[in-house]
Parts: structure tokens; sequence; C-alpha cells
């Protein structure tokens, strides 16, 4: 990321110069290159035990369970006949009764059903299970680790293990412990409990990913595989590559697209994916579908840890969130000098019209973070300039830092992207119950290179320039 010292974040409820900074010397990846290679790098999946399908009525009661690992969600989307459809197929067993379980519609509907006829031996129900998935995907189940897409037919959409996991609404605490062990009480002061209980919080991710009209039926939350986002990266790619295509073609992408990443559109024709803009969007929503995983393992490796701690007192729930981040989070008093010219700055850059209010101020102490700031030192022209973001992508910012924006995805191409006004940044802030975060960073410039007109060609400021400034009609004043 672009060197900084310091970051501190404010919770608000909710033309100027945009700047971009120099990448580090050794051209560090942009983020869509970095999730994609980070989501495929992570191995094969840990299955876990799989729910029956809350909609099949041996689920009542939990008393009907999937047999082994006989269950799987298929996908199919095709823009041209307005298809978007799903199709649920498990082995269920009560005891020593088997089914063969079937449901089937469009994305976001219950759809139809079938439950076979009961069994006393798993056979029959697995060879209606194998035969169905062959009907329907044009695979063996067998094979299934080597998957093949086929066109008019189903694919298979890839979870991780556990499904037990219906999403969560969260508690006050904002976490569930299992076991009648005590749960200390929490350290953190009650401000920085609220921004950790938000950026973790299932209702938050989930209603992120509702607003990008992601199915978070077929995803449900934290357990979409993360195989399976890394072929959304490659399906963008494939899309993004073949912009000048015929419409046919373009067609054709964007079923793959929404056939990989489930999409609830309801009765709504699925869109083609036909120009720069709407790849750019799609590649920001899996950006933050990639950091609500990252998130969603922080939490479960908390929850890990609690389950396996043989002490009769746990830590809180949110102790454990905040430790998880490797970050100290400082909060500011509303009397100091600090906090007093951030919120001056704020007033002074905000859109009059829509002024945000801040909540709290934090000071952020990132890991080795101000060690690698120091080794600009030499450099003048330091600026404290925002960055707003969607608040389900927070938890991941803190624990591994601002991402650099892929060279096609920015008005002035690749780097990480700040603004001196505030009305700038507040632009890509998505709130959650009016609640957002945005940063306000420490930022060497050094030398400017300034530009008056967007160039997305740009990969790194010219040569004998340290950062690119995009320069607008508005420029805020000095703040005392």
């Amino acid at each position: 990321m672009a060197p900084k010292r310091r970051a501190t974040s404010s919770t608000k409820a909710n033309k100027a110069g945009g700047k971009k900074v120099k990448q580090e010397p050794d051209t560090p990846k942009d983020a869509f290159t970095s999730a994609k290679e980070a989501l495929k790098a992570a191995g094969p999946e840990v299955k876990g035990k799989r729910k029956a399908d809350e909609h099949c009525s041996l689920s009542e009661h939990h008393s009907g369970k999937v047999y082994e690992d006989y269950d799987c969600m298929l996908n199919q989307t095709n823009i041209g006949n307005n298809n978007n459809k799903f199709y649920v197929i498990q082995v269920l067993c009560i005891d020593d009764s088997y089914y063969c379980w079937t449901r089937w519609g469009r994305v976001g509907e219950t759809g139809q059903s079938n439950l076979s006829d009961l069994s006393n031996s798993p056979d029959k129900a697995i060879k209606d299970f194998e035969k169905k998935f062959k009907d329907k995907t044009k695979n063996s189940w067998k094979e299934r680790d080597n998957f093949v897409s086929h066109p008019g037919k189903y694919t298979l959409i890839e979870v991780d293990g556990d499904q037990d996991a219906e999403v969560k609404v969260d508690c006050v605490d904002g976490n569930v412990v299992k076991g009648p062990r005590n749960i200390l009480p929490c350290t953190l002061d009650n401000p920085t409990q609220k921004l950790i209980q938000l950026i973790f919080s299932n209702d938050m991710f989930k209603e992120a990913m509702e607003c990008m009209n992601l199915d978070i039926k077929k995803m449900p939350l934290g357990k979409l595989s993360k195989m399976q986002i890394a072929k959304g990266f490659e399906v963008l790619e494939e899309i993004e590559g073949a912009m000048n295509a015929s419409r046919p073609k373009l067609e054709e992408l964007s079923s793959k697209f929404f056939t990989t990443i489930p999409h609830n559109f309801g009765r709504t024709r699925p869109p083609v994916i036909d120009s720069s803009e709407i790849v750019e969007k799609k590649k920001e929503m899996l950006l933050v579908l990639a950091d609500i995983e990252i998130a969603q393992n922080l939490k479960a490796e908390t929850e890990k840890a609690q389950e396996q701690m043989e002490v009769e007192k746990v830590p809180h729930p949110l102790d454990q969130n905040y430790l998880s981040l490797n970050c100290k989070l400082g909060l500011l008093q509303r009397d100091t000098q600090e906090f007093k010219v951030i919120e001056k700055y704020l007033k002074a850059t905000a859109d009059s019209q829509n002024q945000p209010k801040i909540i709290d101020v934090w000071e952020v102490d990132r890991e080795t973070e101000a060690e690698r700031f120091r080794e600009n030192d030499g450099l003048e022209n330091r600026r404290l300039l925002w960055h707003g973001t969607n608040v389900a992508v927070v938890a991941a910012i803190l624990k591994g830092g601002l991402r650099i924006m892929p060279q096609s995805g920015g008005r002035v191409g690749r780097g990480i992207y700040f603004a001196s006004e505030n009305s700038k940044s507040a632009a890509y802030v998505r709130t959650s119950k009016d609640r957002g975060v945005m940063f306000l960073n420490e930022v060497v410039l050094g030398k400017e290179n300034t530009i008056t007109m967007d160039d997305s060609s740009l990969r790194e400021a010219p040569t004998g320039y340290n950062c690119v400034v995009a320069r607008g009609q508005v420029e805020p004043g000095t703040v005392a």
C-alpha cells in the first residue's frame, strides 16, 4: 500500500481534486489481482456437516440430515432466455430411512420440490441423486472435483463446509458463545465496542450483499467457496478482454458470470455486462465479497479459539474480534486539539447540503506501518487526505491495509486514491443503518504530477514524480 504513517478513522452518519499515490518501487499487485490469487492459493475447502434444505419437511426440528456429502447447489443463468435458476439435490436420512430431495426454481423464490419414496438403504437415494446431478450438469458426481461447465447445463456452486450456517442475527454483544463457560467483561471502551460490533456484524454483511443483488441463499454468509469467488474474478477478466466482441458473446459471458456468482434479479431479465463501468462495479462487488470472506474467517477463527480454550472463563467476543485485527485503535477524546482539527476539516470540505456528523474518531496504529512510512522520511509535501469505503471492508482494511485500485478501475489509473475534499471521498462510503467509516490518512505526496483530465492508462507517477494529483475546481484552505 502507499506509504503512510497513520490513518484515523471516523464513524459517520451519512467538485474536488482526487489524489493517487505512486506505488512502491517493487510494483505491488492491485487489489483485484491480489484477491484473486489469494483466494486460489487458499487451498481446498474444509468440508463439514451439511444442513438439510430448510424447505424440506424432513428438516423440521433438525431430524433430517444430509447423508455423507450428498448435497449440492446448482445454478444456471441464460440472459437470452431470461433464465436465472437454481437446483438443489440432497440425500437425506432419518434413522434408517433414506430419501432423495430436489428443489428448483428461479433465484430468489422457493420454487418447486420433490421428495422421493422412502428407502431402507441409501443405495437407491444415492443412485437417484447421481442420476439427477448428471442430467442437470453433464458431469459425474464422483468426478465433481474436476467439474466442467457445459452450455445449457447447470453449474456447481462450491460452498465451504459446515453449512449448519444460517446467517445469525447479531446479539447485543455481537456474537454467540457456545457452552456454559463464563465470559469475561469486555475490556474495550464503549465507542470501540460499537465500532467492532459494526465492522463484524453479520446483519451488516448480509445487508451489503443484498444491496449488490447477491443471492445470500445460494451464498450463505461466509460460506461461499474461495474458489467460487476466484472463478468470478476470472470470468470478469474474460468479459473485460471481450468488451469489443459481439453482443451475443457478451451475453454468453455475462450469463457465465451470473451463473458463477448467483444474483437475485427477481423476475427481471439479468443484465448484460457490456461496459467498462459495469465491469468495474462487478469488480468492486467481488472485492467486497472477498473482504467479507476475510472478516468472516477472522470471526470463525475467534470462535474456534474460544471453543478450544480449556478454561472456565473466556475473553469477551468483541475483545477477540478486536485482537484478530492486529492493530491498535486509540479513541480520541472530543476535547483534544486533534479531534477539533479533524472536525473542522470535515466541516470545511464536506457537502454543505448533506454534511455528515462525526460520532467518534480513532487513531489507527497498524503493525509495521510506522516503520514503512519512515522509509519516505526524505520526501516532503505531506497532507491529511480522506479515503471513503464500504463499511463491509473495514475489518479487512484494518487487518491488511488499504488496497491498490486496479489499473482499469480508477480515473487516473492504478494506485491508492485519496481526496482533499471530504465530499469527494464520501461518495465512496457505504453505510449500515446510517453508520459509515471513513479513513483520514497522513499521506506522503512528494513531488506532484498534476493533471486536469482523466487518464486511466496511468500505471504510476511519471519519472521524477511521486504521485499524481487530479486537480479539481475546489481546494480546502489551511485548517488551523
